[in-house]
């Protein structure tokens, strides 16, 4: 099979240097919608140089390059094509608030896979450091279609999540349909969020949205909407893809706020609220 488990799971760590700016923090939040209204003081804190702050989800783009998903194609024991691969879901802890410029090392290393009968899921761990000590720590679930069915252990059951009644806040959030054109300058230039051709073959009839633009998308509605824009009480931020977004339709985003936690439902307007994220989950600390 494309995948070697035994291979992919022993393979040594692989260690990148990364860097970025202020110009790269920047661009990622134009990417993820920032910036509207261009004057509004909280749009502000996240495109102009003098107040900048930088939104958790960052960490999946830092240092450009290929993103969890593509890069863990390279890994040993993987081979496999890209049109058959989808992002399955996405978790992000960071250790301590991310600094607008930086230098770091990122290690990477498959820390499972799992056998899902249709379709085979690795798990791609990437921690994050700089000289002052830990970052972040990430995990992206690779999906890959057409590669189970060996018989190995089917890892944990992501289930239908149960919703808690009325949510305490509902927005809205217009993508643009320019949005993937945009967000893929951050560094995820797979083919399926712009050329119409490489959707048809991966099975959809149109260029679909990054799933992680839509993640990013989603944690600032959360910080904006209950955190007080406080980029700073993000600690977690965990979601499952459940569908796709379409540039041009509207995100409608639901929160139920507990005791450190927030949990969220995404779902496309234009499509009867289609799921889009699910399973997602944002802790933070008290303001």
């Amino acid at each position: 099979m494309p995948v070697d488990t035994e291979r992919a799971l022993a393979a040594a760590p692989r260690t990148t240097e990364i860097s970025w700016t202020p110009e790269d923090v920047q661009l990622y939040h134009l990417g993820i919608g920032a910036g509207v209204p261009a004057t509004d003081p909280r749009e502000l804190r996240y495109t102009l140089e003098s107040r900048l702050h930088v939104l958790p989800s960052f960490a999946t783009v830092a240092g450009g390059g290929p993103p969890g998903v593509i890069a863990a194609l390279s890994m040993p024991g993987v081979d496999v094509d890209l049109a058959r691969v989808l992002h399955g879901g996405q978790s992000l802890r960071v250790h301590r608030p991310l600094p607008v410029r930086a230098a770091a090392t990122r290690t990477d290393r498959i820390t499972a896979v799992h056998d899902k009968g249709k379709a085979a899921v690795m798990v791609l761990r990437s921690d994050a450091a700089d000289a002052d000590g830990p970052l972040w720590t990430a995990e992206a679930q690779v999906y890959v279609r057409g590669e189970g069915g060996w018989g190995g252990d089917r890892g944990p059951s992501a289930g239908a999540p149960e919703e808690p009644g009325a949510p305490d806040r509902t927005v809205e959030r217009p993508v643009r349909e320019d949005q993937a054109l945009l967000y893929r300058l951050t560094g995820d230039l797979n083919p399926l969020h712009a050329d119409p051709e490489f959707a048809l073959r991966a099975g959809f009839d149109r260029p679909v949205l990054h799933g992680l633009c839509t993640y990013g998308m989603t944690l600032k509605a959360v910080v904006d909407t209950l955190l007080d824009g406080d980029v700073t009480r993000v600690r977690s931020w965990t979601a499952r893809f459940a569908g796709v977004t379409y540039p041009g339709e509207t995100l409608r985003i639901r929160m139920w706020r507990g005791d450190g936690a927030v949990r969220v439902a995404v779902g496309a307007v234009e499509r009867g609220d289609a799921p889009v994220l699910t399973g997602v989950t944002v802790e933070f600390t008290q303001g």
